[in-house]
């Protein structure tokens, strides 16, 4: 009998630079879902990867001297390196830049083009570099984009448009008659009520501004705007084809089970692509969830506040499973939620290395000590007993009612409920006082049984969030992952079994000072990173103060410049300082043109030796700066000083 497929994605991660925490969370959270939905039974599909053009890449790798290609594949490289080291368990990681992805794009908007769905006309608004939207006046929240408060600048270009309008009352009436289709009810009510509602203006989904994106094949010049390239990751990825030939799987999988999104693009998730499907003529996916956002401390993540937590920084301080559980545990399910160091120890301490660690290595070492680590169940009980196993075989129903909703950081608190259930358990019957009394040896025997049990069952329940972490405790106590259907009943753990004689400390309690003290200095390396590349020269002789004070430093206004004829580099500058006008010869042509100079304010030393360069005379020192590349630059007073003025 085949299982029941569940096709679960994530949003495709823009290739702009390396991913955050916040980022990361998001790929955190929808393996979760698909780890506990390949428990449930079902035959799972989940897929994630980069989107890869646009605007701002084509910007980002002129600045870094590279092709869009070349930016993108390192990108999209160190974004995969991030999902893989968070242990994410997707079946495909699609590229935008993959080239079946891109022929597919091309045949999407030929055909939307054919049917009439896209016409041709030109696009004037305000446009949003980093976001790759345009809006309109009235759309801007104190005049810059309501999506990341940037400034936005005025745009004019040809364009070809997608007639939203066309399909609005349509979609109105889907999201109405599927309450379920937009998650939660607050984001379902924003696209209703600022989009819908009001009526969609055409979205424009070509652009000729620039050429890093997927060619109109039928009109030169145009780019697939990014929006309809990125957004038919979906479908694309999982083998449709806009002649008719999809593939097997495309079949069966579409529609998606479930869109998992930031709640910053759900409007291009819930009105936009539901009409490029009902335009393609193909089902809507069954549910969109917008996730709220991960802040750190109580704003959002800045390069520049050095505030950004990365995940493999995290996973190096806690361990990757440590920071699954706190992005998992932390975020609410519809409000922001709030990451900080202060937070991440309280919770390795209390939660990780006490409730769980603790309870783990407690049992197995109570079990070595007592009973050479056999653990057998020798059937006395008392009212503790089924007490804990109410607590222990009531958990997974109570877990799958909350992820049925999509409610992960409720549904791990019912799973260290099971865990906190144990250490009471533990204060109840007393191991260590059974010890001393040889008559109640089968009774010491049964409660660690019931504690194994126990374990093993908050263990299966805890795998699809932290699966190293269950990896461990199963070698530990010797025993085989349980059955999704058996958790509701107690007693699998085979009588008899022997668990390991040195138990491993799953995790360590950490001293918050010291933890405070490297993300410190972590965050002033970020601070430091973020304000700029830096350069280490060769340092010459230290020099006395006497011998500084022989060189004098003024502000020069340049009033003439040209080239030095018999020289390639060599431009010879008329610089006056103060009422006096001096001739300084600059190595500097390759950088500036004589008619570029006129009128800057230069540093210049005044007093250096007079000396012919390429036969001119030359009077002084235009002071400039060289980078790595060997590039200057001339350097010039911050503010607006006269000329003459000393630098000092």
């Amino acid at each position: 009998m085949s299982k029941e497929p569940y096709y679960i994605t994530t949003a495709i991660t823009y290739t702009s630079g390396k991913p955050h925490i916040g980022n990361t969370y998001e790929i955190i959270l929808a393996d979760s879902i698909a780890r506990y939905k390949r428990m449930e039974g079902y035959d799972v599909f989940f897929q994630t990867g980069t989107d890869e053009h646009g605007q701002k890449v084509e910007l980002k790798a002129a600045e870094k001297g590279v092709t869009p290609k070349e930016f993108v594949d390192d990108v999209a490289g160190e974004i995969k390196r991030i999902w893989d080291l968070m242990n994410t368990s997707y079946d495909k990681f699609i590229r935008t830049t993959d080239a079946d992805h891109e022929a597919q794009v091309q045949k999407i908007f030929k055909r939307l083009y054919e049917q009439g769905d896209i016409y041709k006309g030109h696009y004037e608004g305000l446009y949003c570099t980093p976001c790759e939207s345009f809006f309109t006046e009235s759309q801007l929240v104190d005049g810059k984009c309501p999506d990341c408060g940037r400034e936005v600048q005025p745009a004019k270009e040809e364009a070809y448009f997608l007639k939203l309008s066309k399909y609005a009352d349509r979609l109105i009436d889907y999201i109405n008659a599927h309450p379920e289709f937009i998650q939660p009810e607050s984001r379902k009510n924003e696209m209703m009520n600022n989009f819908l509602l009001p009526g969609l203006q055409d979205l424009c989904v070509s652009r000729t501004s620039f050429k890093w994106g997927i060619p109109v094949d039928f009109d030169e010049g145009h780019v697939v705007y990014v929006w309809l390239d990125a957004l038919t990751n979906y479908i694309t990825g999982i083998g449709y084809d806009c002649d008719g030939n999809s593939t097997d799987q495309f079949k069966k999988l579409w529609p998606a089970d479930l869109h998992l999104i930031g709640k910053d693009i759900i409007r291009f998730h819930t009105i936009y692509w539901p009409i490029i499907l009902m335009a393609l003529d193909l089902p809507l996916p069954k549910q969109v969830f917008g996730h709220p956002w991960l802040l750190q401390g109580d704003g959002k993540m800045s390069k520049s506040k050095g505030n950004v937590l990365y995940a493999d920084d995290l996973a190096e301080m806690f361990s990757v499973d440590a920071v699954r559980y706190f992005v998992l545990h932390e975020m609410p399910f519809e409000h922001d939620g709030v990451i900080s160091w202060e937070l991440m120890v309280e919770r390795m301490n209390s939660d990780l290395a006490n409730t769980l660690g603790n309870l783990v290595n407690r049992t197995i070492s109570m079990s070595n000590k007592y009973f050479d680590g056999v653990v057998e169940d020798k059937g006395v009980e008392d009212e503790f007993d089924d007490q804990l196993k109410a607590v222990v075989t009531g958990a997974r129903d109570k877990v799958q009612k909350k992820m049925d909703v999509l409610k992960v950081a409720d549904a791990m608190t019912e799973i260290f409920n099971v865990f906190k259930r144990c250490n009471k358990y533990i204060d109840e019957t007393m191991p260590w006082v059974l010890a001393k009394d040889e008559a109640k040896k089968d009774r010491l025997a049964t409660v660690l049984y019931n504690l194994v049990e126990g374990i093993l069952t908050g263990a299966a329940l805890l795998e699809p969030y932290m699966p190293e972490t269950v990896e461990k405790i199963l070698k530990q106590l010797n025993a085989e992952p349980r059955r999704f259907e058996d958790l509701t009943t107690f007693g699998h753990y085979k009588s008899g079994t022997k668990v390991t004689e040195k138990p491993e400390i799953l995790f360590a309690r950490l001293d918050e000072e010291e933890v405070l003290k490297q993300a410190q200095e972590l965050m002033n390396k970020q601070a430091q990173a973020a304000a700029g590349p830096v350069i280490d020269i060769e340092p010459k002789e230290e020099i006395t103060f006497d011998e500084f004070g022989k060189m004098q430093f003024q502000v020069g206004e340049i009033i003439a410049c040209e080239e030095v004829k018999k020289s390639k580099k060599l431009l010879c500058s008329q610089v006056r300082v103060g009422s006096e006008v001096k001739q300084i010869v600059s190595g500097i042509k390759a950088y500036y043109k004589p008619e570029e100079m006129v009128g800057k304010k230069v540093m210049v030393l005044v007093n250096l030796k007079p000396a012919k360069l390429a036969g001119v005379l030359s009077e002084g020192m235009l002071l400039c700066a060289e980078n790595e590349k060997g590039e200057l630059a001339l350097v010039v007073p911050e503010k607006d000083m006269p000329a003459g003025a000393e630098i000092c």
